[in-house]
């Protein structure tokens, strides 16, 4: 019997329904927060009957907490990522195709803030700094000595412009959040982390007085504009 007349699987079809109706969810919660969006408006966007939405999850919750799981699988993947890939042909159009979902999932969800969205930022932030113990091929080890702290700020420097990018999409006339937009975005990070903005022997002296301030040594008298110090 051909492929063509070979009856499909119903699991194989189940998990196809599955994945079908979460990836509804997240655009539904995206665009609506998870008081807007309804069992209903999803079954609908899905294609399904709201009772499969429901055999499926049981419940408008569970389905976030599926949503959560997907985000953070993709943001995983992506991570994992070789450095080397980046420089396919249209390697990077289909990873931006896959990831902006889910980046406008997690931006409505840091905005609504709630328990689940709590557990996402912690989760984001413990893989993060697992990840920078190990990183993969072609990143290293950050200098800090305070990894979590070190990793908390990066994942707050990935949210930031998410939440932040109906304001980031006004001033740069783009939704930064679409295919179009993000890389004009993307790039002006890249150029963030690699221009050398910063001299080494200002980041040097930065270092040494936060780390004073956080043996409890006290910090020198500040003056003001025009101002001359006693000393």
């Amino acid at each position: 019997m051909g492929s063509a007349e070979r009856p499909e699987d119903p699991a194989q079809a189940d998990l196809t329904a599955r994945a079908r109706i979460r990836d509804a969810a997240m655009v539904q919660f995206a665009e609506r927060g998870i008081k807007g969006a309804t069992i209903r408006g999803i079954a609908e966007a899905a294609g399904v009957s709201p009772g499969l939405v429901q055999h499926h999850f049981g419940s408008k919750e569970a389905l976030r907490e599926a949503c959560d799981s997907h985000s953070m699988e993709i943001i995983r993947r992506t991570s994992e990522i070789s450095p080397s890939k980046m420089s396919e042909p249209g390697f990077l159009s289909v990873a931006m195709r896959t990831t902006m979902p889910v980046r406008r999932y997690v931006a409505r969800a840091m905005v609504d803030g709630s328990p689940a969205a709590a557990a996402l930022f912690d989760e984001m932030v413990a893989y993060t700094e697992e990840y920078m113990r190990h990183p993969a091929a072609g990143f290293g080890t950050p200098e800090t000595s305070d990894m979590r702290a070190y990793a908390t700020t990066m994942v707050t420097f990935s949210l930031g412009p998410l939440v932040l990018h109906e304001h980031l999409s006004r001033a740069l006339g783009v939704d930064v959040l679409t295919l179009e937009g993000f890389p004009r975005l993307a790039l002006a990070m890249v150029e963030i982390l690699s221009g050398g903005l910063v001299s080494p022997e200002i980041l040097r002296d930065a270092r040494a007085a936060y780390e004073k301030m956080l043996d409890g040594s006290p910090a020198p008298p500040s003056t003001g504009p025009g101002e001359e110090s006693d000393g």
